[in-house]
């Protein structure tokens, strides 16, 4: 079955970097666009950036652009997401995603906190 497995997330001061890892399997990985959402305490979860089956198309959210850049590795069914400049209210649950038909599925999210 579809899973993923979100790491990297943590508690980092204003201005500070992280790296997310997505590690994805059962499903053909290098065929479909992968997301990553977030979620903030009480608020709605809003998408953060996509990125294309080969990487060379990404989108990013206005509130994360200059910022955030998003990569893949298909060798490694891996999907990236590099923060910098992080600030408080980069704080949220991260999620990775793919949208297969009419399905939804998302991993276990990992979460950072940015705090001084």
């Amino acid at each position: 079955q579809v899973q993923f497995v979100e790491s990297g997330g943590g508690l980092v001061q204003p201005g500070g970097s992280l790296r997310l890892s997505c590690v994805a399997s059962g499903f053909p990985f290098s065929v479909y666009g992968m997301n990553w959402y977030r979620q903030a305490s009480g608020k709605e979860r809003e998408l953060v950036g996509v990125i294309s089956t080969d990487g060379e198309t990404t989108y990013l959210a206005d509130s994360v652009k200059g910022r955030f850049t998003i990569s893949r590795d298909n060798a490694k069914n891996t999907v990236y997401l590099q923060m910098n400049i992080l600030k408080p209210e980069d704080t949220a649950m991260y999620y990775c995603n793919i949208v297969a038909g009419p399905d939804n599925f998302w991993g276990q999210g990992t979460q950072v906190t940015v705090s001084s």
